[in-house]
Order: structure tokens, then sequence, then C-alpha cells
């Protein structure tokens, strides 16, 4: 069904194609019956695939990236496509509208995406009480992706963070602390040491609530060294935050066939290309650690295949993002068949 009408969508702009779908999603799911028709054409119920990982029992490994859902609109939709987990945002305590479009293309040739969205959402609270009132929460797990007002210095960062983090608390299952998007000026300075050890150990200092605490997690970028790598498992150590999540998007234009003129655009692509960097990524941050910590992988998966390669290397959970746009909803159902199979 997906094969199609994804020419049609591949028709329009990105942003446009986007709305499309998840207000056709949200058609679907307030016709009578059309949420038990959408669960049951895209969701695999088995209890092998469960999987318990910082704490959380996930109801299979697959989850849905940060970036197709920022403001925790379309969670209630999601959960009916088969998804173990769905990863909202990223947030940031105040509204933004991010980057002047276009901001997204597409690079069909190497099944990829650039995009430079620049953390465009309607700020925290927004998301903090779209999740408090979901219908389906009982369902899924949820995280909830945090960043920083790109007009917040980077010396003051650590106050964005904190705001996302207590805004969410009550309402997302664990935090993801992005500090590896190309898109925002400066970001990924963050990643550095010093400043990076700041912002998680005051997160971790907050990290109780009525006898309570949230796993965190740390998104890095693929075009990290392994010097760089060294320090993430050091500063996962150090803070004792609950696991990585590799890799965002990359910065790198290293071998596409897509024409100069959409692969010269600014942003982070991601898709195809980052396939093999990703799981290099997950591989070394896990055998360099002696497994000591999880890892969700996300990068490049556009098939079972793809998504088994991650958890050999050292995944204990995988996400989609541009693979979901490329291969359409049933790639979730594909991966958790080929995970039962194995």
């Amino acid at each position: 069904m997906y094969k199609l009408v994804k020419p049609l969508f591949f028709l329009m702009n990105p942003e446009v194609a986007h709305h499309n779908v998840t207000g056709g999603l949200k058609a679907i799911n307030k016709i009578w019956g059309g949420s038990k028709l959408v669960r049951t054409a895209f969701t695999v119920n088995n209890a092998a695939l469960k999987t318990q990982v910082f704490g959380l029992t996930f109801k299979n490994p697959v989850g849905l990236a940060a970036g197709f859902d920022k403001n925790a609109e379309y969670v209630d939709e999601l959960v009916d496509l088969g998804f173990g987990f769905i990863e909202i945002g990223t947030v940031t305590p105040r509204p933004q509208p991010g980057n002047e479009k276009p901001r997204m293309f597409r690079l069909t040739a190497d099944e990829a995406l650039i995009n430079r969205m620049g953390f465009n959402n309607l700020g925290v609270d927004v998301a903090a009480t779209r999740l408090k009132y979901l219908k389906k929460r009982e369902n899924i797990i949820i995280g909830g992706n945090i960043g920083k007002n790109k007009v917040t210095p980077n010396e003051q960062a650590v106050n964005d963070y904190i705001s996302c983090f207590d805004a969410l608390f009550d309402v997302v299952d664990y935090f993801v602390v992005n500090v590896s998007s190309p898109n925002t000026p400066g970001l990924r300075d963050l990643q550095e040491k010093e400043p990076l050890m700041h912002i998680l150990n005051t997160l971790q200092q907050r990290n109780l609530k009525n006898g309570v605490s949230r796993p965190i997690l740390l998104k890095i970028a693929p075009d990290l060294t392994n010097s760089q790598l060294d320090d993430i498992i050091e500063i996962v150590a150090a803070t004792g935050i609950a696991g990585v999540i590799a890799t965002n998007t990359t910065i790198s234009r290293d071998g596409l066939r897509s024409s100069p003129t959409v692969t010269k655009e600014m942003g982070g692509l991601s898709g195809k290309p980052l396939t093999k960097r990703s799981t290099e990524v997950i591989r070394y941050l896990s055998e360099k650690s002696n497994k000591a910590f999880p890892i969700i992988g996300v990068g490049g998966i556009h098939s079972a295949e793809d998504a088994q390669e991650k958890i050999a290397a050292g995944a204990s959970l995988v996400q989609l993002y541009t693979g979901f746009i490329y291969e359409g909803p049933a790639l979730v159902k594909r991966i958790c068949k080929a995970l039962l199979k194995k």
C-alpha cells in the first residue's frame, strides 16, 4: 500500500508531505474502527519481543526517533503503527520557529535526507500538556528529547536542559540530552567533556522526585573521533547516566550519488549513507566499554537486516526515522518478525 502512495508524497515538499501523512493518521484514528484496523495491519504482539533496558520494559525493541513528532502531537496515532517506544522532541523551553524554509531535502538516489530544521517546536509546556492527556499512555514507552533554545548562550545552556527536564519529568519514561544536532549554532560544542559533564551531572542531581528517577541518555554525533568516543565512555561512567543513543545526523557528505545541487545544502544528513558509520560507533562504544551501558542504535535502518546489524554490534534497542519515511510503516513489522525468527 505504501509503495502506491509513496510517489505522490515524494512529489511534495518534504515538510508538506510530513503534515499530510500525520494528518491522515489522525483522520483514520477518528474513524470508528480505524485505530484497530491500523493496529491489526502493523503491530506484532509477542511476549518474546519484550526487552528490558535501563529499568524499563519495552514491548518490542523498535522505536521512533526524535524529530518525527516534535510536539507530542501524534503519539496516540503512532502507537498503532507497532513501535515499542516513541521519542518526542527535540523540545526547548520556549517555542521557536526553527530555521527558514526550505529546510528539509530528499536525496532519493541515496535514500537519505538533509535537514536543518533547527529545533522548531511549540515549547516544552505544550508537549508536556499533550503527554499528560494521552489516551494510549499505558501502551507505550515515551522518551523526551531535550535541547536548548537557539538564543540561549552555551554558558547558560544547562538552565534550558533543567527547564525541559523538570517540565517533562512526570510525563516521560526516559530523557535524551541532545547536544549533537548540527542545526543549532554552537550546540555541538557542548559535546566537549567539561560542558557536557556539567549538564549531565546537574540533571542527575535533580533526577529524583518522590522516590522516582528517570533514565537519562546522551545522543551523540556520528562525526566524533575515537578519542572523543573514549571521552563519551568516561563521561557515562563518571555521571552515571543510563546510556547513549548512537547516532544523530552527520555533517559528512562523503560518497553521495545525488545531485550536488541538493548535497551542498547545509544541515544534518540521515538515511542509508549513515548506516555503516552509526554501526561502527555502536560497535566501538560497546566493545571499548565492555558493554558497560545500553546503546540505542539509530542511523540508516532501512531493513530488518540493518536493525539486526545494529543489535549485533551492541545496540539494545533501535530507532527509525529516515528509513521509516522511505520504507513506510510496515518496516517496524518486518523488523519485529525478523527478530522473532532469529
